[in-house]
């Protein structure tokens, strides 16, 4: 049982979890040699990627949250939300993947490519597949055997934190779309799914909310901790960091999005104007609509 939870216990209680750490080494390490291979990687991907990324994995592995996360409600549910939500959109800002097909062995990157274009890659990563599981692992972590398992058996947690991640990891790697992926699907879409999202996560906050059933109740009665919230308004923090804080924490995705559109559309215009200014110059004729000279739209409208 650790020290009751305090403004001070908050900010100064750090645990030194091996797996954690060794997962920081080894990925901020890989990360920091492949970049300097690279020639003009940009700095905002690496800001990403360490910051958002490992950062936020270790303040939700190690400091207070790792602490208190198998003894309050509330502190799991914040390590939940980081490690499904905020972690793996800073390591999927880094563009990992692209990384590793310019510098990684030459037979490793063969063998991604060919799982990317296989048929467990184009499932895998198609948008409602990706958000499928990030919806539902909350919702099975929660309402099943699985939570009190993670509470009792440092095994399962640690490959529980593992897990989060790499499903937030397909979730955003598939829908940011900055590595590679078996197939683009326009921004739009994703910013639709993620209002439906929305949704989904004040569902299970309201659920765990106003439900009577109190999640792994043996195992926190078994505490015995005589400091804190009780069991039952415990879990109503847990539930508001889950609905308003998961939410929040999506405003960075809609962010990037949208960056990623803005540039995306820019980049569009422009070609198109190369290709009008190359037809005018070449003397063609300039009153034919120009979806019909869109090299995009050429094919779909074209003079029969």
């Amino acid at each position: 049982m650790p020290e009751p939870l305090t403004l001070v216990t908050a900010v100064t209680s750090w645990t030194p979890d091996p797996v954690s750490l060794l997962v920081i080494v080894l990925l901020g390490g890989w990360y920091w040699r492949s970049v300097r291979r690279v020639e003009g990687w940009p700095r905002a991907r690496v800001v990403a990627f360490y910051a958002a990324g490992l950062g936020s994995y270790a303040i939700a592995t190690l400091s207070s949250i790792g602490v208190y996360a198998d003894t309050l409600f509330l502190m799991r549910a914040a390590q939940v939300i980081l490690l499904l939500m905020v972690t793996p959109l800073g390591l999927a800002l880094g563009a990992p993947f692209t990384l590793l097909r310019d510098t990684g062995p030459a037979a490793l990157v063969v063998r991604l490519r060919s799982l990317l274009h296989s048929p467990f890659g184009k499932v895998i990563a198609f948008p409602a597949t990706a958000s499928v599981l990030l919806i539902a692992t909350p919702w099975l972590l929660y309402f099943t055997a699985w939570y009190p398992a993670v509470l009792r058996s440092a095994v399962v947690d640690e490959l529980t934190r593992l897990l989060l991640v790499l499903i937030g990891l397909v979730y955003f790697w598939s829908r940011l779309q900055l590595d590679p992926v078996p197939r683009r699907f326009h921004h739009l879409v994703s910013v639709w799914i993620t209002l439906v999202e929305v949704v989904g996560d004040a569902t299970l906050g309201l659920t765990l909310w106003f439900s009577g059933h109190i999640v792994a109740q043996d195992y926190y009665q078994a505490l015995g901790r005589t400091w804190g919230p009780d069991l039952r308004l415990d879990q109503t923090f847990g539930a508001g960091v889950l609905w308003i804080v998961g939410d929040l924490a999506g405003l960075p995705f809609l962010g990037a999005l949208l960056n990623r559109m803005t540039k995306e559309d820019a980049k569009q215009a422009k070609e198109i104007d190369q290709v009008l200014d190359e037809q005018e110059a070449a003397g063609e004729d300039s009153d034919r609509p120009w979806w019909e000279t869109d090299p995009t739209l050429a094919e779909r409208f074209k003079r029969r």
